[in-house]
């Protein structure tokens, strides 16, 4: 038989009609779940970051021309449905390594990196590999990590890059990134490294000259409508080396992530590959000086500006110039 003393002490007389909840008590139990929810995400934010920074220390490319050449049928067929074409390929040094700096546009997919892959195998053959450096986050994805090192990538850091070069391989960078690749739609026609000057200091380092290539069209295949900075920060994604969180066009509601998959826009891909650089001629010890690394960026970027802005005004429509091909050959 239950005693009252027990009976009190493990039962909660009902609030009466019209008396005021326990407001308070509430407040504590949801303060309590949210704490423990952004404990739990937090957990799991960290778990992932430390797998992204297993990922992005190991320096092993595991490139494996055999496929690289299967792979290289895939881009094909992802360059026809761009009709994607590289100008001024000529100017490539073929003596020496060189670093490919290239605007990043297209997002996930990164249609401009096909075409610059698929050119570079087609002149240059296996003997001589592209070194590209990729997202860390991208690396520690399982299964694609290792893909994406099959064809080349490696981490992106100044080390990799050095160690690249040093064995003969030429560098493909965007210094640009995710910032770049996920620009709003707007700002398409627009250079933007985000005043990442990386790029720089490793050809300055190296002696390797820099090899501009300017996409226009790879921008025109997603429509992003926002970055989602802030949302990466509430969500602590730096954690992960990840600063956005992006948004596109897409999808039943009209707006979905931006690292979902998606089925393309089909548009005129063109790349201009713009003069060497060559800034060998600068004392590697210089490599630190903010000045100098301030002056040959805006060289570099102003250079490739220039050449979009033309290309954009030569072309300003790329659906539409390529949904015209399509119609003339349909």
């Amino acid at each position: 038989m239950t005693s009252t003393t027990t009976r009190s002490r493990n039962h909660r007389r009902p609030s009466r009609p019209g008396s005021k909840p326990d407001v308070a008590g509430n407040r504590d139990t949801v303060a309590a779940g949210a704490r423990r929810r952004e404990r739990s995400s937090g957990d799991l934010i960290d778990r992932i970051g430390v797998h992204v920074d297993r990922a992005a220390a190991d320096p092993t490319s595991r490139w494996d021309p055999d496929y690289v050449a299967r792979t290289l049928r895939i881009m094909d067929r992802f360059n026809r449905y761009f009709a994607s074409e590289v100008v001024g390929w000529e100017k490539v040094p073929t003596d020496r390594p060189v670093l490919f700096v290239g605007n990043h546009s297209g997002g996930q997919l990164s249609p401009d990196t096909c075409a610059l892959l698929s050119k570079w195998y087609e002149t240059r053959g296996f003997e001589h590999p592209l070194a590209l450096l990729a997202f860390d986050l991208l690396l520690a994805i399982p299964g694609m990590g290792d893909l994406v090192r099959k064809i080349g990538g490696v981490p992106a850091g100044h080390d990799t890059a050095e160690r690249a070069l040093e064995s003969g391989a030429s560098v493909v960078v965007y210094p640009g990134g995710d910032h770049e690749v996920f620009r709003p739609f707007w700002h398409r026609n627009h250079i933007d490294f985000d005043g990442r000057k990386g790029f720089v200091k490793l050809a300055i380092r190296t002696g390797v000259p820099i090899v501009p290539v300017v996409g226009h069209g790879g921008h025109e295949t997603m429509v992003v409508v926002a970055r989602g900075e802030g949302l990466a920060r509430r969500l602590r994604l730096d954690r992960v080396r990840v600063k956005i969180l992006p948004f596109a066009l897409g999808g039943p509601l009209g707006v979905m992530p931006g690292f979902l998959p998606a089925v393309p826009i089909p548009a005129k891909i063109t790349l201009q590959v713009l003069d060497p650089i060559d800034l060998s001629h600068i004392d590697p010890a210089a490599a630190d000086d903010p000045e100098i690394l301030q002056a040959c960026y805006d060289d570099v970027t102003e250079r490739m500006q220039s050449a979009l802005t033309a290309m954009a005004k030569d072309r300003p429509f790329p659906v539409l110039s390529r949904l015209a091909e399509l119609v003339e050959r349909g």
